[in-house]
């Protein structure tokens, strides 16, 4: 498994504000991405601040991760960006705040044309269930407008 690198703070400094991904971003989510065989993860422990019910991790905070999962996985996966067109969610089972567990997210590029991307995502507890899953489509710039409008830095910017 190898580290994807965020290359987004270190070029825009705090003017970096995804409530996702930031590391600067006070009530962001924080994620840090790894790749392994062309699938995106990320580990998180939830906080009791995105609780949804009782000790229940809000279902936008799932929605919202597995948006996130695939958007890094249009940069390392697709070699481009995009904007999420589709996101088909589905909740299976709740996903429990634990304060020593973490889960696991993932994305798995499943289909790309030209302009499009589909991505199966899923949000695993610690014991390995799947607690939400959704499919998420991507519309993907043109790599040059990707680096022009989007400040796509290249797929080498991810990893070392």
């Amino acid at each position: 498994m190898r580290k994807i690198k965020n290359p987004f703070p270190e070029k825009h400094g705090d003017a970096y504000n995804c409530f996702g991904c930031s590391p600067g971003n006070n009530i962001g989510l924080h994620l840090n991405f790894y790749e392994k065989n062309r699938i995106v993860y990320a580990d998180w422990k939830p906080d009791r601040k995105f609780e949804g019910y009782h000790n229940v991790l809000h279902g936008g905070i799932q929605a919202t991760m597995h948006d996130e999962i695939a958007s890094w996985a249009v940069y390392t996966q697709c070699e481009t960006a995009g904007v999420t067109s589709k996101l088909n969610v589905t909740y299976h089972k709740p996903l429990y705040i634990s304060s020593n567990e973490k889960i696991t997210i993932k994305a798995v590029l499943k289909k790309q044309e030209e302009r499009k991307a589909i991505f199966e995502t899923e949000i695993l507890n610690a014991k390995g269930e799947v607690c939400s899953s959704a499919e998420v489509e991507y519309f993907l710039f043109p790599k040059p407008i990707a680096e022009r409008k989007y400040f796509y830095p290249g797929k080498d910017a991810f990893f070392d």
